[in-house]
């Protein structure tokens, strides 16, 4: 697997990168937005993990930018830990979220965690569509297809969270059942979180986000599909 780093901090990049290398990983750096943009064109990394406080483009800035034309998975690193920005970092497009400090283990299973998902996904299933609801999700492209003949790319979060959701139509879905399918049983996450994705997603796929048709919340419990 090839994990690129990106971090302004020498020190800090230099640690990871080499914390991440004594694991197995192919390790690439970069100290500025710029120079990831161009190496994750370049090189196609399995996995991109970022910091947010860059000069020029920051860590928030080039994940927007490669999540216009990539689904790679990203792992943003931030001094900031509040919920507002976690929420900020996963609602661009970060597959997670982790807090400066942290300690090197917990890096190592949040870079584990994320390979895995999207390792096992995209093996499980890699030639079977899903149909529900007069929407189809494509597993090979990442792609959804929507009732007016258009489509649109997901990202691998989205992808695997609409794929539970459309595989289970008319069924509510915990949040405790979410997050065991589509982030892990060993993801430490948060139901907010949830909610930011699915945010995400009604805007991609609902005509009307605020008054969703296919992606509707039972409120105190979680989420289920509609197909009508």
């Amino acid at each position: 697997m090839r994990v690129l780093i990106v971090d302004d901090d020498p020190p800090s990049l230099k640690m990871t990168a080499f914390l991440l290398a004594e694991e197995g990983y192919e390790v690439a750096t970069a100290d500025n937005g710029l120079d990831a943009l161009r190496l994750v064109e370049q090189q196609a990394p399995d996995l991109v993990i970022l910091d947010v406080m860059m000069p020029g483009l920051d860590g928030l800035q080039v994940t927007q930018r490669i999540r216009r034309t990539m689904t790679v998975p990203i792992i943003i690193l931030s001094a900031k830990g509040e919920t507002v920005d976690r929420i900020q970092g996963l609602d661009i497009g970060a597959d997670d979220y982790l807090a400066k400090p942290f300690e090197p283990a917990e890096l190592l299973a949040r870079v584990r965690s994320v390979l895995r998902r999207s390792d096992t996904f995209s093996i499980s299933e890699p030639q079977a569509a899903v149909s529900a609801g007069n929407l189809q999700i494509d597993p090979i492209t990442n792609m959804v297809h929507l009732p007016d003949g258009a489509r649109t790319e997901l990202t691998p979060i989205e992808f695997r969270l609409l794929h539970c959701l459309m595989r289970n139509p008319g069924r509510t879905l915990t949040h405790d059942q979410i997050i065991s399918h589509v982030w892990g049983y060993d993801y430490d996450g948060y139901a907010n979180q949830i909610a930011v994705y699915v945010r995400r997603l009604r805007l991609k796929i609902e005509a009307d986000p605020d008054d969703p048709k296919y992606v509707q919340t039972v409120r105190g419990l979680g989420y289920k599909f509609m197909t009508e």
